[in-house]
């Protein structure tokens, strides 16, 4: 089992972001999976210029890092997403990829994969943030199984509690991962969203063939 950590703090070895993402791998580690913390301020990622070529060819016209990223989240059985609070969203680094994955989103490529969120603020909202950042691994296929945001700017010692329950959400994960925990909400769900994309292609078939072809081979379109 493997579970990849992406922390998206510009603070390096100081973020307390990375300090709750790392909680949350010792957790998973404790239940015997392999985990990578990616620090995506090292990763060089364009912003997506809405050409539409991953739809038709299933590549894209920039040059950079963000092949390597996705491959590693393919890869991955587990998926831990971590920012700090950018005036109530997530940093740059970490927008501009989620923006690089639209071909990702339509293709559902995140199906059978599992997922949290963490995140520290100074202030508040660190919890919309989370949960912002949970819609969008739904919204790529995957099952999320929670989230830790901590609010630590006048208060430093939430931080400890804060890590507590993130080494717990990382045992959760693994358990979600082996099928201990169920999510039949999110099941239903997603297969309404596959239902919603499989038609998107299907009406979209010249614009969209690597995407048409995606679904042919995965055999959610019958020919």
């Amino acid at each position: 089992m493997k579970i990849i950590g992406i922390n998206a703090s510009p603070k390096g070895k100081e973020s307390k972001t990375l300090e709750l993402l790392e909680s949350v791998l010792r957790g998973s580690e404790s239940m015997g999976a392999e985990t990578e913390c990616l620090d995506l301020y090292q990763y060089t990622i364009q912003y997506c210029t809405a050409c539409g070529t991953c739809y038709a060819k299933g590549e894209c016209t920039l040059f950079d890092d963000f092949p390597e990223l996705l491959e590693k989240m393919l890869d991955a059985d587990g998926i831990v997403l971590g920012s700090p609070n950018y005036i109530n969203s997530v940093s740059a680094p970490m927008k501009a990829m989620f923006d690089r994955m639209a071909d990702a989103i339509h293709c559902q490529m995140f199906r059978k994969k599992f997922g949290c969120s963490v995140c520290t603020a100074g202030g508040s909202r660190e919890d919309d943030v989370v949960a912002y950042m949970n819609d969008v691994l739904e919204t790529l296929g995957a099952t999320v199984v929670g989230g830790v945001g901590v609010a630590i700017g006048r208060d430093p010692s939430k931080m400890e509690p804060a890590k507590a329950q993130a080494y717990d959400l990382g045992k959760k994960l693994v358990q979600s991962i082996r099928g201990e925990i169920k999510y039949p909400e999110q099941d239903a769900a997603r297969a309404n969203r596959l239902d919603y994309f499989r038609q998107l292609v299907i009406d979209n078939k010249d614009r969209f063939a690597h995407e048409y072809d995606w679904y042919v081979r995965m055999g959610w379109i019958k020919e």
